[in-house]
């Protein structure tokens, strides 16, 4: 279950910088939320920022983020220029989706702040910590290619199938040929490991 809520407030007369709020919790500790919304908009308003978005998700998950899109997209628009959330795992689902989102506001010249974890791409010290990040991300890339290749390997090793499973289509040629030879359809769907409704619907196409 995942509930949002989006509020936009006007832009300031002055040119102070923009900035869109992110606040999310789960559905189990949605009492934080009012606490992390209190405490960004207390250090924008010591920043001199405007709050120009606010953004508020409820999620039972940690790939459901729907609303998280709002900002980007806003971000994308160059409604905001910076981009506030009360902690880094309340934004990036993995450490690879955090760098790959971050690397998009970047390219449109948009900042990133997390108050609870020192990153501030504001900075120079946070831009460098950018890179950093994006070190990690390659880091877990290789990992996963690693483990994958070890995977197929060990499958090959045992004998098992890997790779995508086989399509009821590419049984056709073998289901003909077994039924040509007198198999039953039965015998033919135990056989080659499909139901007996594709068996009979090979042989009748």
């Amino acid at each position: 279950m995942t509930g949002n809520q989006g509020e936009v407030f006007g832009q300031g007369a002055d040119d102070r910088l923009r900035v869109g709020l992110y606040a999310r919790v789960s559905t189990h500790d949605q009492q934080t939320l009012p606490l992390q919304i209190s405490a960004m908009r207390e250090y924008a308003e010591r920043r001199g920022w405007t709050v120009a978005i606010q953004i508020e998700e409820v999620g039972s998950g940690a790939k459901d983020r729907p609303a998280r899109n709002e900002i980007i997209a806003a971000a994308m628009r160059r409604e905001i220029d910076i981009v506030l959330v009360w902690k880094l795992d309340r934004w990036g689902r993995s450490l690879l989706d955090l760098v790959t989102t971050l690397k998009e506001l970047q390219a449109v010249g948009v900042n990133f702040v997390s108050l609870n974890d020192s990153l501030d791409f504001t900075t120079p010290s946070g831009q460098a910590m950018a890179g950093m990040l994006a070190v990690f991300a390659q880091y877990e890339r290789d990992i996963l290619r690693d483990r994958v290749k070890a995977g197929i390997a060990e499958a090959r090793k045992n004998g098992k199938p890997h790779g995508r499973p086989r399509s009821v289509r590419e049984f056709s040629d073998e289901v003909k040929r077994l039924f040509a030879a007198g198999m039953s359809k039965s015998r033919i769907a135990r056989r080659v490991g499909i139901g007996r409704t594709s068996v009979r619907r090979i042989i009748q196409n």
